[in-house]
């Protein structure tokens, strides 16, 4: 499958996807795209801006995948941030998020998947699903799943975030390694969210029942809902 990791980071989602598929990688950081570079080195990085690159590029893709700027949105920055410390209010930037979200709705006919942190206000579209911390908007149907925390909020210093991600880029230029590191998804959101995927392609879309991914057609010998109607009709 080749896949579109937009808004690529340090690849914290990209370590739940394995090495069988195809990815191009875009971080508008050029510090943070080598770090990526350097954990995946079989990935194509792009160093620009991921919504030029998405409208450049979106229908040479299978999947798309989407972790756009969280800061304006989350929580955390408005309840300890704002409120606690007294740090300035900020406009939540809705094109990145909902603006990518309604363009993947409409123009774009493969899967794709968005993620982003619970926001502190109702979001605008509502999730697909809730995914450990974070909400994930997407084309196929994911379960929410409850992820055990890897501890960022507690490790402040950059060594404790590294180990708590898995992550060392102590030798990097990256001017916020602190940041970078906390921005990471972990692997397991984004192994879940693509094998969600998986298993929507593998299904009848009529019926849920598994089918051949390679015919797109029901396994041999299988009788489905959608066989028996053929048959009753």
């Amino acid at each position: 499958m080749k896949i579109l990791n937009l808004y690529a980071g340090l690849g914290g989602n990209r370590r739940g996807w394995g090495n069988e598929h195809e990815v191009v990688a875009v971080e508008y950081d050029p510090e943070i795209a080598a770090a990526y570079a350097e954990h995946f080195p079989d990935d194509e990085v792009v160093v620009g801006d991921a919504q030029e690159y998405l409208l450049a590029h979106y229908h040479e893709f299978d999947f798309i995948w989407a972790s756009p700027p969280c800061p304006t949105h989350s929580q955390y920055r408005f309840n300890v941030g704002v409120r606690a410390k007294g740090y300035a209010p900020v406009i939540p930037d809705m094109t990145s998020l909902y603006g990518l979200i309604t363009f993947l709705k409409h123009h774009y006919e493969g899967a794709w998947a968005v993620e982003n942190v619970r926001p502190y206000y109702e979001p605008l579209i509502q999730p697909t699903a809730r995914v450990g911390r974070h909400e994930v908007w997407a084309s196929f149907p994911i379960e929410n799943l409850k992820v055990t925390s890897n501890g960022m909020r507690r490790n402040n210093k950059v060594s404790e975030a590294s180990e708590a991600n898995g992550f060392d880029i102590s030798h990097t230029r990256i001017k916020n390694k602190r940041q970078a590191l906390r921005n990471c998804t972990e692997a397991e959101v984004g192994a879940h969210v693509l094998k969600a995927l998986t298993t929507a392609r593998s299904s009848c879309e009529q019926c849920g029942f598994p089918i051949d991914p390679d015919n797109e057609v029901h396994a041999p010998g299988a009788e489905c809902i959608c066989d028996l109607k053929e048959m009753n009709a």
